[in-house]
């Protein structure tokens, strides 16, 4: 977790010392803040149970931009070596930057591209992961592109509202399972490719209708929820409750 570049081992360490609550982002240029975990699943999990942690723009970035932040997010997947069958899940987060007009293809930033990084992350050097391109031997990534269902979440954001919409991004790519036409379905194919075995627990989720309307209610998209914030919640994130050792 952090700006610099991600350390891939067999034996991946925990995060040292305590994870802060507040973790602040800034404008424009610079590296996009990176969070790692063993799995896609284990990621949700971390996140859904730090419900103290959220992000927000840093000081600086509130006096330059004068309406809402929003977020862009990249996810990747990183092969721990040539000869392994693991790998990491990588998500990247940068605030999200208007594209100058002068840009050089800049419809390539503006058409939902799910192989195309944002242009934020145009701004500062390319973790490594990510220059290789979305679909290298080693590694992948995936843009999570903007829709109906899951616009790009507004700064500050929770840890926890920010699991929800991860799933609701993994909710919309299996949708789209049978679409060849888009690459929306690449997270979904992903994630059942390279965790084949998380794929029993996430079917446990709630009945894809009730899920899909809990998270409008978290991202601010739905009507306002009929039960209390963290009931929902905590029904949304059953699957992904942390075991003794957060897997």
């Amino acid at each position: 977790m952090g700006f610099g570049v991600p350390t891939i081992t067999p034996n991946p360490k925990p995060f040292p010392g305590v994870i802060p609550n507040v973790i602040a982002l800034p404008y424009g240029k610079c590296p996009p803040f990176h969070i790692m975990a063993p799995s896609w699943r284990t990621l949700l999990k971390l996140m859904a149970r730090l419900s103290g942690t959220r992000l927000e723009p840093t000081v600086e970035a509130m006096a330059v931009v004068k309406t809402e932040m929003r977020l862009r997010i990249v996810v990747s997947f990183v092969k721990v070596h040539h000869a392994s069958s693991e790998w990491y899940t990588v998500l990247y987060m940068t605030i999200d930057h208007p594209i100058p007009p002068s840009a050089p293809a800049g419809w390539r930033y503006r058409n939902g591209d799910t192989s195309t990084l944002p242009w934020s992350y145009t701004l500062a050097q390319q973790p490594p992961f990510l220059r290789d391109g979305a679909d290298a031997p080693l590694s992948k990534f995936y843009t999570i592109p903007v829709n109906q269902d899951t616009p790009f979440p507004t700064l500050p954001i929770s840890f926890p509202n920010l699991a929800t919409y991860l799933a609701s991004a993994l909710e919309n790519s299996r949708d789209a399972m049978h679409d060849s036409s888009s690459g929306l379905r690449r997270l979904a194919k992903y994630i059942d490719q390279f965790y084949p075995s998380d794929r029993a627990g996430l079917d446990d989720a709630p009945e894809r209708s009730g899920m899909r309307q809990r998270l409008k209610n978290l991202v601010g998209i739905g009507h306002k929820p009929q039960r209390d914030r963290n009931a929902e919640m905590y029904e949304l994130v059953t699957p992904f409750v942390p075991d003794d050792f957060g897997r």
